[in-house]
């Protein structure tokens, strides 16, 4: 067979008016290839010609199992057909028949409505974050992206819970200023399983007048928009930069997402930052509030006297011992109410089984302990540890008893 190189110049000589006699001498080739090559539409190419190989006496085995079960491993199929020689020769050739009996799942490309949806995801940057107990760890970013104008809006949190996912949908939406008609997930643990959604996330959709949508399995076209961008940020945001905390890495993110929502987005030739009004003329109003978002819990406060919030524990002051506290959290800050009076606020800790103690609240119940304890008074009682020995008329006297009375034992 002659080279690609060969064919081209034969052919070049021949529309030159070059006679193939003299064609196939200067070549040095005989002058039926070189009619061949002038003759024919196409380079020349090998091509093998086909014939019963190793694997032809099991093909028709191999696409019986296939056609019940299509995605039986090559393992498997060589195991129930007796197959003993090269699993990746035989692994080759079940790929290659396998196509056949696959069924056909096409993909329609999707348009989005102004005003309809926001696809949401979470995106876990490959780079851990210090916490404040001096540790590091991969931490989840809550990423929302308009369906229609590309808009991004996201914020990394503390866990994947439902209560903290809400609590960032809340904060991102707040932000937006208004109300996708339909909110789009896949298959997120803290917001449902299957077509069922956990209750907070229920109630949270209720209260925005919204739909939470939950993707079946294997649809990623659905939610593609806000999966590449989980792309762009690995490739875009991350190269370089370092962070000294969750908050350090939310200013950075926030101030760079400014700049990449005025870059021109190719799929829709059109800058996000520019199309978001459009976007947000169709959208639901935000409600002023959603006063059951949170960690939230009522609990009766122990001697103790700390609450537990996800993992960590957190003081709260000692008078309220004994009664019932209401316990509520943020993605900031946590605050401890006993009686609709404030008795304990601090700052969220993300660290995991972390304990957080207000000095305030430690001398309290120091001064508390002393005063249930009587140390007050005992200080006044003179001390009597020096006479180790006592009268035993004290016992008598204490139980009634008197000997020289004519009492008897």
């Amino acid at each position: 067979m002659i080279t690609m190189e060969d064919w081209a110049l034969i052919r070049r000589l021949a529309a030159d008016g070059k006679p193939k006699a003299a064609i196939a001498r200067d070549l040095g080739i005989s002058r039926t290839t070189v009619a061949k090559a002038v003759a024919s539409a196409g380079p020349p190419k090998y091509e093998r010609k086909s014939g019963p190989t190793s694997f032809t006496p099991f093909e028709a085995r191999v696409r019986a199992l296939l056609a019940d079960t299509p995605d039986m491993p090559a393992t498997v199929v060589a195991e129930r057909v007796g197959w003993t020689g090269s699993i990746r020769w035989f692994r080759d050739n079940v790929n290659r028949v396998r196509t056949d009996h696959r069924p056909i799942d096409p993909a329609d490309r999707l348009t989005w409505s102004a005003g309809d949806a926001a696809q949401c995801d979470l995106w876990f940057p490959p780079r851990k974050i210090l916490l404040e107990d001096g540790t590091r760890a991969l931490l989840p970013v809550l990423v929302m992206t308009l369906a229609f104008s590309r808009f991004i809006l996201a914020r990394m949190i503390p866990t994947r819970k439902s209560e903290d996912l809400l609590l960032g949908m809340w904060l991102l939406l707040a932000q937006l200023g208004r109300v996708p008609r339909r909110l789009i997930w896949d298959n997120e643990g803290g917001i449902g399983r299957g077509k069922k959604l956990t209750e907070p996330t229920a109630v949270f959709a209720g209260a925005l007048a919204t739909k939470v949508v939950l993707l079946p399995p294997r649809d990623p076209e659905s939610k593609g928009v806000v999966e590449r961008r989980n792309g762009f940020f690995e490739t875009s945001f991350m190269p370089g930069r370092h962070f000294e905390s969750p908050a350090d890495f939310n200013d950075q993110f926030a101030t760079w997402l400014e700049t990449a929502n005025g870059r021109t987005v190719r799929t829709i030739k059109a800058r996000p930052v520019d199309l978001v009004a459009a976007d947000k003329d169709k959208m639901l109003p935000l409600p002023p509030a959603l006063l059951h978002l949170g960690w939230r819990n009522h609990v009766r406060l122990g001697r103790d006297y700390y609450v537990r919030v996800d993992t960590s524990d957190y003081s709260v002051h000692p008078a309220a011992i004994g009664g019932r506290v209401d316990v509520s959290a943020d993605l900031d800050t946590v605050r401890v109410r006993h009686g609709g009076r404030l008795v304990a606020e601090h700052p969220r800790r993300w660290a995991r089984g972390m304990t957080v103690t207000d000095p305030a609240h430690v001398q309290a119940a120091a001064a508390l302990r002393r005063a249930y304890q009587g140390k007050d008074q005992l200080a006044e009682v003179p001390d009597q540890t020096q006479d180790l020995f006592r009268d035993l008329g004290d016992y008598d006297r204490a139980f009634g008893l008197d000997i020289q009375a004519g009492g008897q034992l």
